[in-house]
């Protein structure tokens, strides 16, 4: 059993990290300012091997605390996702990147290994001909990709921090978890499809790659037990390369299960990106594949909302912004 921190754990993804390092024996300490709530804690707060810290990364104090007698840091504490960052510019700097290279420059002092979780979003607009892959440049066009790319580079660049690092970028994540979020493409697309609500679709063309919350986590577990000497400064892309799709097509798959369903579609709009992404790196080298498919995500967001399962589905505690 090792001691392993999550930052951010009480979090959309966290929450499930944290039950799954659990269930798989290992020790657990989350450190998590609560910006959206504790509630995805709930179901492991009274495990044995449990330990949470109510703190900031921004926090050296906090910082200090939280990597004590940890073997492992996987880094998820971020201001996550675009309007976020852009709505608190100088905060999102502070946590997301100056935060992230102290934790960094400390955990090096004590912990063996480093997992940053990033973002495909890195990759900003590519030619939709090619599929990028963790060698194809970086082209971050919002200030979420751009702490992202700051913070692996310096993870990456130097072998002075004393610890094994790795990056994952993940692909834009969906499906239910513990703290649910409806302000991620596909969960809002099945939210309002629920609903009856008229989508309101900007750049219907855009390519994005889409991965489930589980498969994240398991890709993020995966990369925990796969020998230091095969994710030793490493990144890989998270997600299936045939979950590359376009908006138009999620909208497509949603009027088949709901053909009344109102759309409207919007040429412009304030978010540029567009990119299909490559995974055959991380399935060849960790023997990693999804499970999960974009159909299905959806399915089971709409099953969510459709037995009244949460309440107050506008309300802002489901949004990170």
């Amino acid at each position: 059993m090792s001691k392993i921190l999550i930052t951010g754990g009480a979090g959309y993804i966290g929450s499930i990290l944290t039950q799954e390092l659990l269930a798989a024996g290992h020790s657990v300490r989350v450190l998590d300012c609560l910006l959206h709530s504790g509630e995805g804690l709930l179901g492991v707060w009274t495990h044995p091997h449990f330990e949470f810290l109510r703190g900031d990364v921004t926090n050296a104090a906090n910082r200090k605390a939280a990597l004590k007698d940890v073997e492992s840091v996987v880094h998820l504490a971020a201001i996550v996702g675009d309007p976020a960052c852009k709505k608190q510019p100088d905060l999102a700097r502070a946590v997301n990147e100056e935060a992230s290279c102290r934790l960094i420059d400390e955990a090096g002092k004590s912990a063996k290994n480093f997992v940053f979780v990033s973002t495909c979003s890195n990759y900003g607009i590519s030619d939709p001909a090619q599929l990028a892959s963790e060698e194809s440049p970086l082209n971050p066009v919002s200030l979420y990709a751009e702490t992202k790319v700051a913070v692996e580079r310096y993870l990456l660049r130097s072998p002075a921090h004393g610890i094994t690092s790795s990056v994952l970028r993940l692909a834009t994540v969906y499906g239910v978890s513990p703290r649910m979020r409806f302000d991620l493409t596909v969960n809002e697309f099945a939210r309002d499809a629920a609903l009856n609500k008229k989508l309101v679709v900007y750049g219907e063309l855009h390519w994005r790659p889409y991965v489930h919350v589980h498969d994240v986590v398991r890709a993020i577990v995966r990369l925990l037990e796969t020998p230091e000497a095969v994710r030793r400064g490493q990144v890989f892309n998270v997600g299936r390369t045939q979950e590359n799709y376009q908006k138009l097509t999620l909208c497509q798959l949603l009027q088949k299960r709901f053909p009344a369903l109102p759309v409207e579609y919007v040429k412009t709009g304030p978010d540029p990106r567009s990119y299909r992404v490559s995974f055959e790196k991380i399935s060849k080298i960790l023997g990693y594949e999804t499970l999960h498919d974009v159909t299905g995500g959806l399915n089971e967001v709409i099953a969510l909302v459709q037995k009244g399962t949460l309440i107050n589905l506008d309300d802002p505690r489901w949004r990170n912004s």
